[in-house]
């Protein structure tokens, strides 16, 4: 754990609305809210929109939507575009304290041979010094600024780069912590000079690192990498991308790898963050979501999963929404992200739960049997037996143990196959008890007096 921080924490997001939301903005946005909320802070939202072409609005929703997905609370939502007129204030008075100046750029010579014109555009006068500034998570860091000469704050007073709004935004809204990706440990040095010319606190640094491909390179969808929108659609839960982001390039310095948000905000720790590269796995991704699903109540399971469900097989003649929700919770176990659910159902592991089955009457014979005589002997004595049966106690557990002693005894193979395959007309499918409960009383025999009416027209 942290040591106590004295004032109060403020962080900040600023992301550029010029693309889609991915999970690398996300997990900055997390280590960022988890740290402001640990320390009863708040983390603001601050839309670097400078880019007019690039910047949509539609991208800003995509943030939010996002970040409301994730459930990673945020004030704010100021846009960079609207503060014109501050930056200007600054770099007036920059210019007056004599930390930068208007530089008349000569023209510059094109590839095609010609020359531009003449450009004015607004420097930075470094004083070409030594920075020194301390990263939690990278100790003491030292640049020498000379090397950096005099770098363009501005294109002009009312056009502002990215250095300069930074640091007027970050110092106006009196952000604590900057925590960002370590692709920004180079543009810290400026920063921190931008902030002694305007008389701005230098705010504690935490250089978090980069996701990485299994491979190493820089993540991308190659790698499963999508915008952070895209997992809730294809299924993820919040809560499984909540714990997966926290734990790339930081873990508890233990073994425990499922976590609420509570406990998270509770435990993170920025000193334990990770210095090398954190590396994407769509595998662990998909571990964890399972985790979180099996937590879920059945009822709150079956909200998520009924979204799932595709168009066509709700329009199958028996599709009804008790037999759908016991089919759900029955394939349940192998779930790890919920559109496994629309998966089955276009290999076809879901349709005959609501349309009988149409198959060749030797599919009914089990392995290498050749005899449908002795098949439609066992079918026979299954409609039989379970027609004893009342609705109330068509259960798995009362069809298994009325008919286990005959299929023990008469071969569970030649006895249970064709039972299961007369419910379902699939080589893979659940066990025929567990077919015969969803299915219900009325169904499950009529698909067993079809099996037998196929044997009796062979």
């Amino acid at each position: 754990m942290n040591d106590t921080i004295s004032t109060k924490v403020i962080t900040r997001f600023p992301p550029s609305p010029t693309g889609g939301f991915h999970v690398g903005s996300a997990r900055t946005a997390l280590f960022n809210y988890l740290f402001a909320k640990q320390h009863g802070g708040t983390m603001l939202l601050r839309f670097e929109d400078t880019d007019k072409a690039r910047s949509k609005r539609e991208y800003e929703k995509d943030i939010t939507d996002s970040l409301d997905w994730l459930g990673i609370e945020y004030e704010g939502g100021i846009r960079q575009s609207e503060r014109t007129s501050l930056y200007s204030s600054y770099i007036e008075k920059m210019i007056d304290g004599g930390f930068a100046y208007i530089s008349d750029e000569k023209a510059k010579k094109t590839q095609e041979g010609s020359f531009e014109g003449r450009e004015t555009v607004i420097r930075f006068k470094n004083p070409n010094t030594l920075i020194t500034f301390h990263d939690l998570i990278r100790g003491e860091i030292e640049v020498d600024t000379s090397d950096l000469g005099d770098f363009v704050i501005a294109k002009s007073f009312d056009e502002p780069l990215y250095h300069l709004a930074v640091v007027v935004d970050d110092y106006d809204m009196g952000i604590t912590h900057i925590i960002r990706g370590d692709d920004h440990i180079s543009n810290t040095p400026r920063q921190i000079l931008i902030q002694r010319a305007i008389g701005a606190p230098t705010p504690i640094y935490a250089h978090i690192p980069l996701i990485l491909g299994p491979d190493r390179s820089k993540l991308s969808k190659r790698h499963g990498a999508k915008g952070t929108m895209e997992y809730k659609k294809d299924g993820i839960v919040s809560e499984g991308m909540f714990n997966y982001l926290s734990l790339l390039g930081w873990n508890p310095g233990d073994n425990q790898e499922i976590f609420s948000k509570e406990e998270l905000v509770r435990i993170f720790d920025l000193q334990k963050v990770q210095k090398s590269g954190a590396i994407f796995s769509m595998e662990k991704l998909l571990w964890i979501n399972k985790q979180h699903l099996d937590k879920k109540s059945g009822s709150q399971f079956l909200d998520l999963a009924l979204e799932y469900i595709p168009n066509d097989i709700k329009k199958l003649p028996q599709y009804n929404h008790e037999r759908v929700c016991k089919a759900l919770l029955e394939i349940r176990s192998r779930i790890h992200a919920l559109n496994e659910v629309e998966e089955l159902a276009k290999k076809g592991e879901l349709e005959y739960l609501f349309e009988a089955p149409g198959y060749h009457v030797e599919s009914l014979l089990w392995k290498d049997e050749k005899d449908l005589v002795e098949t439609k002997k066992h079918l026979s004595f299954i409609y039989s037996t379970l027609s004893t049966l009342n609705d109330t106690r068509f259960t798995k557990e009362e069809i298994k143990n009325l008919l286990w002693e005959y299929a023990d005894k008469e071969g569970r193979g030649s006895v249970l196959w064709p039972f299961r395959y007369s419910l379902s007309g699939m080589d893979r499918s659940p066990d025929p008890f567990t077919l015969g409960e969803i299915l219900g009383r009325t169904e499950t025999l009529s698909r067993i007096m079809i099996a037998i009416e196929k044997i009796d027209s062979k």
